[in-house]
């Protein structure tokens, strides 16, 4: 864990992700997080390069403001109550793997997970992370909401919603 911590920190000044900087807790904690069920780490010689992981969003119902209507954008995105998505979380790669379609292979490989759960694809960014927001395009999601969830800085623009409509792998 403090290497995948380590490469989480290093990447943040290029990515902007995590969006705060610097964080208020431990960056394990930023990895390991409650909801999350299922997570992967991509390594090239033994170190860790780079992570992803997936969760199912909390009802909208229990949460408030923008972190609601983030789940609310995912529901009408997908036509389907918050129980039948899949979120992908906590995806950062190292600076040292950009490029090498280590980020591309972690979100194929969690998209087959919720695909394989029976559960439709969703995601949240923020448009400043314009790497990120490129491979999403080219995999297929789409945008089907901007939002302010409680954890956006007051300066940042709006959080993206997005969906991997049924039949996309997610990554190319």
């Amino acid at each position: 864990m403090p290497d995948l911590a380590a490469a989480l920190l290093e990447q943040q000044p290029g990515s902007g992700y995590p969006h705060r900087h610097p964080l208020p807790y431990p960056a394990e904690q930023f990895i390991q997080r409650p909801r999350i069920s299922s997570a992967w780490v991509a390594e090239i010689d033994e170190r860790p390069v780079g992570h992803i992981a997936i969760s199912t969003p909390a009802d909208p119902a229990r949460l408030e403001g923008g972190d609601a209507d983030v789940v609310r954008a995912w529901e009408r995105g997908h036509g389907r109550p918050h129980d039948e998505l899949g979120e992908v979380a906590v995806f950062f790669t190292a600076t040292a793997a950009r490029g090498t379609g280590t980020g591309a292979a972690l979100l194929a490989t969690a998209v087959e997970s919720l695909r394989e759960q029976g559960l439709a694809p969703c995601l949240d960014v923020v448009p400043t992370c314009t790497a990120a927001m490129r491979l999403y395009r080219r995999a297929g999601w789409h945008e089907v909401g901007r939002v302010r969830p409680g954890w956006l800085s007051p300066q940042a623009p709006d959080v993206i919603a997005m969906v991997l409509p049924a039949g996309d792998g997610g990554a190319r």
